[in-house]
């Protein structure tokens, strides 16, 4: 059989990582063949995963929705690297079988039909990364919320930067010879910079990228 049986979309199992939180993602297969196709999904850490459902049917020119959650965790891996994999077996079955007649054995190489394997890999990536945002020296973390306080007042004759700008500040900075943005020094200690002298005018561009 040189066609493959199903198309998987996507090949990798992408969980957005945050302790004590549930994370899923959807795997759609696509039978474009005029066969009636199982299929089975293995895991090599079940008791991590839920995988709803493990088996199904998929008609001819049609397409089927899994989904797999990985429970919540007390520990988050080293570099959130996950060397957790899953398995995706399909093979051809005779027209009007049932889902609930899908047993292993169908899937069972021994009986000499035509098994086909795929193997997704595991990733893990943080939820949004914290924005840096330095506003009268304190450095904050801005998660997608705008408030507003006294603090976002004019201090000093020197006007904040509105919190709709403060993203592209944080990317770049641009110094004129009359405009002076004040960044604390806990700000520069923390970014490993140091602090730039404010009587000295500037056109260049300082970037401040968070790591």
């Amino acid at each position: 059989m040189t066609s493959e049986l199903l198309e998987i979309h996507p090949l990798e199992l992408k969980f957005t990582f945050e302790l004590k939180k549930q994370s899923s993602c959807l795997i759609q297969l696509t039978n474009k063949t005029d066969q009636y196709v199982a299929f089975k999904v293995k895991t090599t850490s079940p008791k991590k995963y839920c995988v709803r459902p493990n088996t199904g049917i998929v008609k001819p020119k049609s397409t089927y929705d899994f989904t797999v959650t990985m429970q919540a965790q007390r520990v988050a891996p080293p570099d959130l690297i996950c060397k957790d994999k899953f398995l995706i077996q399909s093979t051809v079955i005779p027209f009007g079988t049932a889902e609930e007649n899908i047993t292993s054995d169908i899937f069972s190489k021994e009986s000499g039909k035509h098994i086909e394997e795929k193997k997704l890999k595991v990733y893990l990536s943080p939820p949004n990364s914290p924005i840096l945002t330095a506003i009268n020296g304190d450095l904050k973390q801005d998660i997608g919320h705008e408030t507003s306080s006294p603090r976002d007042k004019a201090r000093d004759g020197v006007e904040n930067i509105p919190p709709s700008q403060k993203v592209s500040l944080i990317l770049q900075v641009e110094l004129s010879k009359d405009q002076v943005i004040y960044l604390g020094p806990k700000t520069y200690q923390m970014l490993g910079r140091p602090k730039p002298d404010p009587t000295h005018g500037s056109n260049n561009v300082d970037s401040v990228v968070a790591r």
